[in-house]
């Protein structure tokens, strides 16, 4: 381990310790009085009832650690010209980062109505957790900010995933006590372990032990300080400790530590950059212990609340009713001495902004937290270079992520020089056929290595670690700062990140809104091992329900496509890495799957998003079909051109229509999504009132729930996963869950009027294939030679 650096003498003048003072006296003052105040900014007058605001809403215990952090990151940036920016993991605190934006001007830079003076502070104040204003935590609205605070435990992902391929930047990230707590926390600090000092910027963790959650005390601020040290040297971070409740004695210790943890960064990246050196960095870490609620009330009531869990969010919550409390918040309000802070027309004095940096380098302004602006096109290759030959539909088989994998390869190629595009993933890139990517780029590793290891590298651009959550975070810090990436993962696993998606696609939908952020490279899903190819690993792997997650979210941020074969993932794929400001969920197998479409017909097919295949139909082009077959999903595909050839061959005579859905969107009505269908085009596709019988991947109430106001649904028959699932053979799966060919068949006998009697007999016969079937799997452990061997005939 290496050695903890000695302390250094305070670099601090009197005069800079009371600037630190002061400037953090005032962001104090600005966040309470955005918890209260509606009127009377600057107390110019005694504080009265009608002053108050009526709802009071906020997080007041974090602020004061918030803004101290803010406090001195402004310090270090201004005296040392750092490029770097904050993520603020006790993100209900809110009010401390608007506070530190509207102070260092770039609040008013963003929105020019609320000014730097008394009129602006007014306003801020006022639209704080109020209607029409901004919401209580940080957020997309938020100058500087790419974490929403909304929910806790992702904020060190996000730190590192902002820092990879940024070797100039510096991302301090504070992380509360209780977020500590946290599942997908307590992964993320084995950050450390992949980033790279040559190549990727620097973290500098901030854990900040107040000492207490919403009602409870925290569990790293009450185990012995040795048991602490121990835990977070044992996660490969050298700690570095400030504590106290004496302002002045903080600032000096915080401002000192801060150079040590600074110095000890530039030198581990000097020795790696310049000196060749290969060992693994330990990384500062600053444990932060002040008080919750510092400086607010002691007591309210008689009752302790400053250092405790009650001063978590309001700490005076009568302030209208009891005048008792309107004198002790005017009291408490006063102690900041505003009137030193701010000067006759309510702007910060120039002590206050002394150790404040300017433009671009100020946290509320650094242009890596609106990464849109440094967004950059991806060179994507053409996609002919990889596309498969299709002679005739059904003949030939690829797998079709082991054909995107190739033009990942030669993508990460094309951004090798300028590292803007990552691939994450849980341990699965070569599982999921995505390997090709290892003849450009390694694995990102920086912990120790063996003979047998293969395809690590220090400088890897492939991020691999068993926690989705923490490749989710690390993608999603990625993207937020300007880059390109895609998710590859087990789709049954991808559950794990279900809240941090909401979380993201909330911050999309809300930056639509905001014209000052640009727009972001898009979320890219790729979710494969699924399903119906999850056979070998049985139950527990074997869950389709993302999507259904993903479409319940706002629909001008989603996206769900089903490529049914290589080509058509190639065009999706192509799709999805140009896009922005999405989340795109993608399904498609690895496993060996027909090829039904060249690459012209991909390219146009899933333009569409769902067309007809004239070739599997049997439609005379005079009258409407007499039933449709649709499906969407490699699997139900085939299935489905299965029974399009039996009804071929066995009832020669009916008009059967196939329909392949590449794009779900496209089921729900144009007024619902953008990418939904007018009923009029739904309805030619579909019909008005003939049977269709749907093949789909996932759970079938899906389908149903996105087309259930259309004409057709009342004979709407859908067929997909219905949670039967073992360890089985291919075959076996579809069968289980009446996906297979036979029970199509028989659902289109069922439901096309007049077959049940004319047909009775095809149907007893699909009905005793299935049942040959069960008894073929379990004599010989394989699927019938008519399933296996199957393909596409004319």
């Amino acid at each position: 381990m290496n050695e903890t650096p000695s302390p250094v003498p305070a670099r601090l003048s009197e005069r800079e310790l009371h600037a630190l003072d002061a400037h953090w006296r005032a962001a104090n003052y600005l966040a309470a009085g955005q918890i209260y105040l509606l009127a009377n900014p600057l107390l110019r007058e005694p504080l009265r009832p009608e002053h108050i605001k009526p709802r009071l809403l906020g997080h007041w215990g974090t602020s004061p650690g918030l803004n101290l952090v803010h406090t001195h990151l402004n310090r270090a940036i201004a005296a040392r010209d750092l490029d770097a920016i904050c993520v603020w993991g006790p993100g209900h605190g809110g009010p401390a980062v608007l506070a530190g934006s509207w102070l260092d001007g770039s609040y008013t830079d963003t929105y020019p109505g609320v000014t730097r003076d008394a009129e602006g502070m007014a306003k801020l104040f006022r639209q704080f957790s109020f209607p029409g204003g901004v919401p209580s935590h940080v957020a997309p609205e938020t100058p500087g900010s790419i974490h929403e605070g909304g929910e806790l435990g992702y904020a060190l992902s996000h730190a590192y995933g902002a820092a990879l391929d940024n070797p100039g930047l510096l991302v301090a990230c504070v992380i509360g006590d209780g977020e500590a707590e946290t599942g997908p926390l307590a992964a993320s600090w084995h950050g450390n372990k992949f980033l790279d000092p040559v190549h990727d910027g620097a973290v500098l963790p901030i854990l900040h032990l107040n000492g207490y959650k919403i009602a409870n005390p925290t569990v790293l601020a009450r185990i012995p300080e040795p048991e602490l040290d121990s835990l977070l040297r044992g996660l490969g971070h050298l700690p570095l400790y400030v504590s106290g409740d004496d302002p002045l004695t903080v600032h000096r210790e915080l401002a000192e530590t801060m150079d040590l943890a600074l110095d000890r960064i530039a030198a581990l990246q000097d020795e790696a950059r310049t000196g060749g050196s290969t060992r693994r960095p330990h990384w500062p870490l600053i444990v932060l212990r002040t008080p919750k609620g510092w400086t607010g009330p002691a007591e309210v009531d008689g009752v302790p609340v400053e250092g405790t869990w009650r001063a978590h969010q309001v700490p005076l919550d009568q302030v209208r009713s009891n005048p008792a409390h309107l004198a002790q918040l005017e009291a408490w309000l006063r102690s900041y001495r505003p009137e030193e802070l701010f000067d006759e027309l309510g702007r910060p004095t120039a002590e206050v902004l002394a150790c404040v940096p300017e433009g671009g380098r100020r946290l509320g302004a650094n242009r890596h937290a609106n990464g849109g602006l440094l967004l950059r096109e991806l060179p994507l290759p053409p996609l002919e270079t990889y596309a498969v030959p299709v002679d005739k539909p059904g003949r030939t088989l690829h797998e079709p992520t082991r054909v995107l994998g190739d033009l990942l390869a030669d993508l990460m190629a094309a951004t090798a020089e300028r590292r803007d595009f990552r691939l994450v993933g849980p341990d699965e890139t070569a599982s999921n056929r995505l390997q090709a990517v290892y003849g450009v780029t390694g694995k990102a590793w920086q912990a120790d290595t063996l003979p047998v290891d293969e395809h690590l590298a220090r400088d890897g651009r492939v991020m691999e670690i068993l926690s989705e959550h923490t490749c989710q975070g690390w993608l999603e810090g990625y993207l937020l700062t300007g880059r390109h990436g895609l998710f590859s993962c087990y789709e049954a696993f991808v559950h794990l990140v279900d809240s941090m998606v909401n979380q993201h696609i909330k911050w999309l939908r809300t930056t639509r809104a905001l014209p000052w952020r640009a727009p972001i490279a898009s979320l890219n899903y790729l979710l494969t091992s699924h399903v119906w190819r999850q056979d070998h690993n049985g139950f527990s792997h074997q869950d389709p329900g993302f999507v259904d997650h993903v479409l319940n979210k706002s629909p001008e941020a989603v996206r769900v496509y089903f490529p049914p074969d290589a080509n058509t993932l190639l065009a999706t794929a192509d799709h999805v890495l140009r896009s922005r400001d999405y989340v795109n969920v993608v399904v498609a197998g690895k496993q060996p799957c027909f090829d039904w479409l060249g690459l012209d017909e991909a390219r146009a097919h899933c333009a569409r998003g769902a067309g007809i295949w004239e070739w599997a139909g049997t439609e005379d082009g005079v009258r409407e079909p007499d039933v449709v077959l649709a499906c969407a999903g490699d699997v139900p595909t085939q299935e489905v051109l299965a029974a399009a050839g039996l009804l071929r061959r066995h009832l020669p005579e009916l008009a059967v229509r196939v329909v392949n859905v590449v794009d779900l969107a496209r089921l729900m009505p144009a007024e619902e999504h953008p990418h939904g269908m007018p009923d009029a085009e739904f309805d030619a596709l579909f019909t008005r009132e003939r049977p269709v019988v749907f093949a789909y991947h996932g759970y079938p109430w899906l389908i149903h729930r996105l087309a259930y106001r259309r004409a057709v649904h009342p004979n709407l028959h859908v067929r997909g996963y219905k949670e039967s699932g073992t360890t089985t053979t291919p075959f076996d799966m579809v069968v289980r869950n009446d996906l297979d060919r036979y029970r199509l068949v028989m659902d289109v006998i069922d439901r096309v009027p007049g077959l049940a009697v004319r047909a009775a007999g095809l149907r007893q016969e699909m009905a005793d294939r299935r049942t040959r079937h069960d008894a073929w799997i379990r004599e010989h452990g394989t699927d019938l030679p008519e399933v296996a061997d199957w393909s596409w005939q004319d």
